[in-house]
């Protein structure tokens, strides 16, 4: 296989524009923005003063109708009423965890749902994104892959689901009041559902968007973007986002790993661990960041951690040690407390940072591997899955 192709899925993504409806211009980047304003009339020479002016309307401000744009003549703002809509996904359900947590149930085109969390933190918050309906992967510790990919998500669902954070969070700033950089959403993780680099295109142009400084101006350094491990995708992720890069890796041995993430069939640890050193130097990020969800008996030995040390070895890296955030039917069982804080000083002990995230959102099942839509969800007993993780 050529490295440098590029790697889809055969799933469907709903174009931004029906056939008897209005465009939406969230989610255009700014040329076609620039492109679409003229062809409903705008002049050329205008053209790009009038994306710079909506941008920020849009992506700083957070207005939704052009009536508030002021500083455009009422009657182009009555044209772009005629031709645009300003449209986000939908909230069907908020819930809110005990810790703070925030999960949201939001719906996109087709009536299909996703779930999107935000992390309240004490020198951060962080929003937890999805890239698709579902997940291809099947990964059998994820309630998550439990659940048959449906498409993929548009470059507007993925930005739109930061806007609806934003909107729930009352953080677009006030007009005429002081500049405040303080930001309750200050990191995205795109940790959700799906793959995202199964969805490459849309997701790099949502986090350009993210990351313009003429709008919600995110460095690249505040977003993580997680991969299980599409490795030809992994240099055009340093090259064309080059935001932070986290590995779903969870295992220390192809035999695991084939079973505990199903990709590692067609990109084994090797492969893997061969993209990963050369991120660092076309990103310019300081470290990966090795996800490492601790199963009882499966993955969570001595041996395991001395392994895992030797494999990364020369890869700048911290290892997040991941309690396994049980769900009803789940085929494996959390490591206890003990042997995670042993796992952990070996790692650390070897020069290693290797926290040990807390469990966020459980009573509301927003914590990691826990994110499954209501409506989307394959009932499947605690035997099946278990069968087909090869337990």
């Amino acid at each position: 296989m050529d490295a440098k192709a590029p790697i889809t899925q055969d799933v469907l993504t709903i174009p931004r524009k029906l056939s008897d409806g209005p465009t939406n211009l969230v989610g255009l980047s700014r040329e076609a923005m620039r492109e679409a304003l003229i062809a409903v009339g705008t002049p050329e020479k205008q053209a790009k003063m009038r994306v710079g002016q909506i941008w920020q309307w849009i992506y700083y401000w957070g207005v939704r109708d052009f009536e508030q744009m002021t500083n455009l003549a009422k009657d182009y703002r009555a044209k772009l009423a005629d031709n645009f809509v300003i449209a986000l996904p939908e909230v069907v359900t908020r819930q809110i965890s005990d810790d703070g947590t925030r999960k949201y149930l939001v719906r996109i085109a087709g009536g299909h749902e996703v779930e999107v969390v935000y992390i309240p933190e004490t020198d951060r918050g962080t929003l937890c994104i999805s890239s698709q309906v579902g997940c291809t992967l099947t990964c059998s510790f994820c309630h998550t892959g439990t659940q048959k990919l449906v498409r993929n998500l548009t470059t507007a669902e993925i930005v739109g689901q930061i806007m609806v954070a934003r909107d729930d969070l009352g953080e677009w700033p006030e007009r005429g009041a002081p500049k405040d950089e303080t930001r309750l959403l200050s990191n995205i993780v795109l940790m959700g559902m799906g793959e995202p680099l199964y969805n490459f295109e849309n997701v790099r142009d949502a986090m350009k968007i993210a990351m313009d400084s003429e709008g919600i101006s995110l460095s690249r350094r505040r977003i993580t973007l997680s991969t299980s491990g599409v490795v030809p995708e992994i240099a055009r992720t340093a090259e064309e986002i080059g935001c932070q890069l986290a590995i779903s890796f969870h295992a220390t041995t192809d035999e695991v790993r084939d079973r505990l993430v199903p990709i590692n069939k067609r990109w084994n640890i090797a492969e893997l661990l061969d993209a990963l050193r050369e991120y660092p130097k076309v990103s310019n990020s300081e470290r990966i960041t090795f996800e490492y969800v601790m199963l009882d008996g499966v993955n969570d030995t001595d041996e395991d951690a001395h392994r895992l040390i030797k494999l990364i070895d020369g890869i700048p890296a911290k290892i997040n040690l991941i309690p396994f955030n049980e769900w009803p039917g789940a085929p494996y069982k959390r490591s206890s407390n003990n042997r995670i804080r042993r796992f952990a000083d070996i790692i650390y002990k070897a020069g290693y940072a290797s926290p040990i995230r807390t469990p966020r959102g459980e009573d509301i099942m927003a914590a990691c591997g826990q994110l499954k839509s209501a409506t989307e969800r394959a009932r499947k007993s605690k035997a099946q899955i278990a069968q087909e993780a090869g337990l």
